[in-house]
């Protein structure tokens, strides 16, 4: 059994969950209930279930501009399947920073779709022009992104930005995002562009402090992303082009790095056949290179650093490779505490789930192979992943 907050095996070898959640760990003075469901892992290694951090379940094609005007239901169809297959592969709880809302939520804590726990966010908030707006140049249509099924909502002014923080706190968001530079998927904005106003910011960071929530931002540049930090933007998505003064800010503020690598490297590779408009793809290089090496810095200094994928559309698939290309800079041991105790804290769910202790909810995975030996086994779920275990049940099983 894999105690990934410490990075070591423990003697323990039974678990019993019990209304879907752990109750005791450990040997055999653990015994199993009258007509309880027994899964032997028959030498295998049991971990807790993996957290990807950054996700969109509901993004079934990287033409974002022109899923805004999908059907809710068609896109809904979709994230059923997407999720299904996150599930699979081992991530049992995972964050959506753009598109899934309460509704998708509910949807698959009720078991009406299979899918990971879902952590949403609703809409990140962009401001006109921003990483949200998806109009071409040429489009000068007012925007009305409030009920589209794009994955962004296009606010302007600290009111608006407020008020919209508001409305989907209401709806039980666990975190609110906000674009604060430019990014790959939009056509119009500058990768180095800084976005969102400081008092834009605040006021989304006091409405999510209010509800004891927090604010995650899209950032790649320095600029953007220190001054995030100083707002008191808890964590960080993408930050590839990071310099060692944001690291220390990072380590000052108690922030964290949500880098997705993998994203990236098949948005070059295969983002056009996708439908990843040629200006963006054209975008894809200016981040590519530079991921990697801030993943390294950032470990070296201390950030808590937390696994995510931000895939697309027919992208999905590849989401266990991040940890294939995390292992080339981070030992086992660190990004498994990445995909698990570490994106715990980032969520606000220490102790309840990427860990296997009593009151944890009953969320684990026996994996054939030694994960903390090489953790790219995890990288390869179809040969890797046996069992899948979420709230107590089996959800997934391979012979």
């Amino acid at each position: 059994m894999l105690d990934t907050g410490t990075g070591a095996y423990t003697g323990a070898s039974c678990v019993l969950i019990e209304d879907g959640r752990i109750t005791a760990v450990g040997g055999d003075e653990v015994s199993a209930p009258e007509g309880a469901e027994v899964v032997d892992a028959g030498g295998r290694t049991v971990m807790p279930g993996l957290v990807d951090a950054h996700v969109h379940v509901t993004a079934a094609t990287a033409d974002l501009s022109s899923q805004a005007e999908w059907s809710p239901a068609y896109v809904t169809a979709h994230a059923g399947r997407i999720m299904a297959g996150m599930l699979e592969r081992g991530f049992t709880s995972v964050r959506d920073v753009g598109g899934a809302d309460h509704g998708l939520a509910a949807a698959v804590e009720e078991g009406l779709l299979p899918g990971p726990r879902l952590f949403f966010g609703g809409k990140a908030l962009s401001q006109t022009g921003g990483h949200g707006d998806g109009r071409t140049p040429g489009r000068t249509a007012p925007l009305d992104t409030s009920c589209s099924s794009g994955l962004a909502r296009v606010v302007d002014g600290p009111d608006a930005f407020r008020l919209a923080a508001r409305e989907q706190l209401r709806t039980g968001a666990h975190h609110i995002k906000i674009m604060l530079s430019g990014g790959v998927a939009s056509p119009t904005d500058r990768i180095d562009s800084t976005q969102s106003s400081d008092d834009e910011i605040r006021a989304v960071v006091e409405e999510t402090a209010a509800q004891n929530r927090y604010v995650t931002g899209h950032a790649y540049t320095a600029r953007s992303v220190k001054r995030a930090l100083r707002l008191g933007v808890r964590g960080i998505e993408h930050g590839n082009l990071v310099d060692d003064e944001c690291l220390e800010l990072f380590v000052e503020h108690g922030a964290f790095l949500v880098p997705t690598l993998v994203t990236y490297q098949h948005l070059a590779s295969e983002g056009a056949e996708h439908g990843l408009p040629p200006a963006s793809v054209a975008k894809v290089a200016t981040v590519l290179a530079a991921g990697l090496d801030a993943l390294d810095r950032a470990t070296r200094a201390g950030v808590d650093v937390v696994l995510g994928t931000d895939l697309l559309g027919g992208m999905h698939p590849h989401q266990s490779e991040e940890i294939a290309i995390r292992a080339q800079v981070q030992t086992p041991a660190q990004v498994l505490a990445s995909a698990t105790t570490t994106a715990a804290r980032l969520l606000q769910r220490e102790g309840e789930i990427g860990v296997l202790a009593p009151g944890a909810l009953g969320d684990l995975l026996v994996v054939e192979g030694d994960p903390l030996d090489d953790v790219t086994v995890l990288a390869r779920p179809a040969e890797s992943v046996r069992v899948v275990v979420k709230d107590g049940r089996v959800v997934h099983r391979v012979g």
